[in-house]
C-alpha cells in the first residue's frame, strides 16, 4: 500500500513538472515621461531642494554626477510635485505616508505600462498568466502594487502573486529566478515578472556633511518598470523563446554587509553605498561566476559568452570590463541602459535584457549562443543566472 501510494505521488510529482527549461517570452519597459538631463540635475536638485547657498557641497555633487556616466534619468515626482510637498525635503514622518500614497497609484500604473508591453510580445491573453511576481523597493504595504497591477491588466483572480520588497537592484535577478521554478515546477504555468521603481521614496535634501556614499543614490537612480513573461515548454503559435534560462544561482560574499545596504526609515528608503563598491564588485564577482559555470560541468572564456549585467554604474561595469578582461562590446547593452535611464534598481537588469534581444535581431551585435545574467543587491549579493539565446 504504502509502495503504491509513494508511486502515485512521484507519477503526479513528474506529471506536475515542465518538460523543457524556462525561457523568457515576452519583455516590456516603461518609464514615466517627466525627465532631467544629468547636466543640468545639480542645478535641478539643488534648486528643488532649497540647498543653493551650499556651494561647495554642489561642487562635490557635480563631480559625481559627472563621474556616474549618465545622459539622463527619468522620475515620477516632477518640481511642481516636490513644491507641492515640502515635508519631502525634511524627510518628516508624516511624509512618509504622502510618499506611499503618491508610489500606491504611481507604481501600478508604471508596472501595468510595462506589462502590457511584455504580454503583447508574448502573444497571449493576460487572462492566460497564472502566476505574479511584483518586485519594488519603493513600498511596503501590502496589498501593495501587485493587486493594483492585477486589477488594471484583467488577471485571474485565482493568478498566484509573490511581492518581493527592499531586495535593492539584485531583486530583478531573483524574480527571474523564481520565475523559473514556478514555470519549471508547474508545468503550463505563465509567469508575470513586473519590477517597479519610483524614486520619491529615496528623494531627500542634500545635508552640509553629506559623504560621497549618501549622495551617490540621488546621483545614480531614476524610474522605470520592467516586465518579463516566463514559460516552459512554449508550444503555442505565438510563443517566441528570447532567452533560455539555464541554471541559477545566488552568493553572498562574507563580511560584505556594509557594502550596500537598504532600508526603510522614517525619512523615506534609505539606500546606503559603500564608494568602494565598484572595486569590491570586480575583486568578487569572478569567483562567483566560475561557480555558477563549474555546477554546469563547463569552463568558459568570459568573451565567447554575451553578458546582461546589472549596470549599477559606469564604474562599476568599467571595473567588470577589467577584471573579466572583456572586450568593450561584451558591455555595451548595460552601458546604453544605465547611460540613458540610469540605475533603476531591480527594473534595471529588464532593460539589458531587452536592450541585449534588440541588438541580437536587428544589428547583429552580439552572436554568442551562451550568456550570463548577472545582478548585486544588498548582503552583498551576487545574483548569476546562465542563459542560452535562442535563434529566431
Amino acid at each position: 500500500m504504502v509502495a503504491s501510494t509513494l508511486a502515485t505521488i512521484r507519477e503526479i510529482r513528474r506529471a506536475q513538472r515542465a518538460d523543457g527549461p524556462a525561457a523568457m517570452l515576452g519583455i516590456g519597459t516603461a518609464n514615466p515621461t517627466n525627465y532631467v538631463l544629468q547636466e543640468d540635475f545639480p542645478d535641478y536638485y539643488f534648486r528643488v531642494t532649497n540647498k543653493e547657498h551650499l556651494t561647495d557641497l554642489k561642487d562635490t555633487f557635480k563631480k559625481l554626477c559627472r563621474i556616474a556616466g549618465l545622459e539622463k534619468r527619468f522620475f515620477h515626482h516632477t518640481e511642481q510635485l516636490l513644491n507641492a510637498n515640502p515635508a519631502f525635503l525634511q524627510g518628516t514622518p508624516s511624509a512618509l505616508d504622502a510618499r506611499l500614497d503618491i508610489v500606491a497609484k504611481a507604481a501600478p500604473e508604471l508596472a501595468a505600462s510595462a506589462a502590457a508591453k511584455a504580454i503583447a510580445r508574448w502573444g497571449r491573453p493576460a487572462t492566460d498568466i497564472t502566476h505574479l511576481i511584483v518586485s519594488t523597493n519603493s513600498e511596503a504595504r501590502s496589498p501593495g502594487a501587485d493587486l493594483g497591477l492585477a486589477t488594471l491588466l484583467g488577471l485571474r483572480p485565482d493568478v498566484c502573486r509573490t511581492v518581493l520588497q527592499l531586495d535593492g537592484c539584485s531583486a530583478g535577478c531573483t524574480a527571474l529566478r523564481l520565475a523559473k521554478d514556478h514555470a519549471e515546477n508547474n508545468r503550463g504555468a505563465r509567469v508575470l515578472v513586473v519590477c517597479v521603481e519610483l524614486t520619491i521614496t529615496t528623494f531627500r535634501a542634500p545635508h552640509e556633511g553629506d559623504s560621497f556614499g549618501t549622495l551617490i543614490p540621488q546621483a545614480l537612480f531614476g524610474d522605470g518598470a520592467g516586465a518579463v513573461v516566463v514559460g516552459a515548454d512554449a508550444v503555442h503559435p505565438t510563443e517566441r523563446p528570447l532567452f533560455e534560462m539555464v541554471s541559477a544561482s545566488q552568493a553572498l560574499i562574507p563580511g560584505s554587509e556594509k557594502q550596500l545596504n537598504v532600508r526603510l526609515g522614517e525619512g523615506g528608503v534609505d539606500i546606503d553605498i559603500s564608494f568602494n563598491l565598484p572595486k569590491f564588485v570586480a575583486q568578487n564577482l569572478e569567483r562567483c561566476l566560475l561557480d555558477a559555470s563549474g555546477a554546469l560541468g563547463v569552463e568558459w572564456k568570459w568573451n565567447d559568452l554575451f553578458w546582461a549585467v546589472h549596470p549599477g554604474s559606469r564604474g562599476i561595469l568599467d571595473r567588470i570590463e577589467t577584471a573579466l578582461g572583456l572586450e568593450p562590446r561584451k558591455l555595451a547593452s548595460s552601458r546604453t541602459v544605465v547611460r540613458d535611464y540610469g540605475n533603476m534598481l531591480s527594473a534595471t537588469v529588464i532593460f539589458v535584457l531587452e536592450e541585449l534581444r534588440r541588438r541580437m535581431d536587428e544589428e547583429a551585435d552580439e552572436t554568442a549562443e551562451w550568456g550570463m545574467m548577472v545582478g548585486f543587491g544588498p548582503g552583498f549579493t551576487v545574483e548569476t543566472m546562465v542563459l542560452h539565446a535562442t535563434k529566431n
